[in-house]
């Protein structure tokens, strides 16, 4: 149950992403941490789960935990959905674990629960490490 709530929060939070589309450089390329998940979280929020894959490391877990999302977000309601879309994205704190690792800690407007994403520079790209989303819970501090 622990888990279906979690990946709740995060359909939640992907479908209130800002409605602004000045992602930095090319399709799946990020400036910075926050930047990635910023990005990785606008591309959930409307439904573009090929793009969102583009701002992810390229691993089967998280894939896999992304397909998860895309099945739950296909089954909530239009007003669920627009209720999401009117809540806002609020970045509550960015720790850096190193210069290639950080913890995004953010919620929506909407649902009002902290979560966090982990964002890692790999091949001087930043990247949502999704499969630590749903296997590893990083409290805020």
């Amino acid at each position: 149950m622990q888990k279906i709530l979690f990946c709740l929060s995060f359909v939640a939070l992907g479908l209130v992403a800002c409605n602004d589309d000045d992602r930095s450089g090319a399709p799946g390329t990020s400036d910075s941490d926050i930047d990635a998940a910023r990005n990785f979280i606008q591309a959930a929020l409307v439904g573009d789960f090929e793009t969102a894959k583009k701002f992810m490391v390229n691993d089967s877990l998280g894939h896999e935990d992304l397909n998860a999302i895309q099945r739950l977000n296909e089954k909530l309601t239009k007003e669920e959905k627009q209720k999401y879309q009117e809540a806002s994205i609020r970045i509550h704190q960015n720790r850096q674990l190193n210069d290639s690792t950080s913890m995004v800690y953010y919620s929506n407007s909407y649902r009002n629960q902290t979560d966090s994403l982990k964002v890692i520079k790999t091949d001087g790209k930043w990247l949502v490490d999704f499969k630590n989303f749903f296997h590893k819970t990083d409290s805020l501090p």
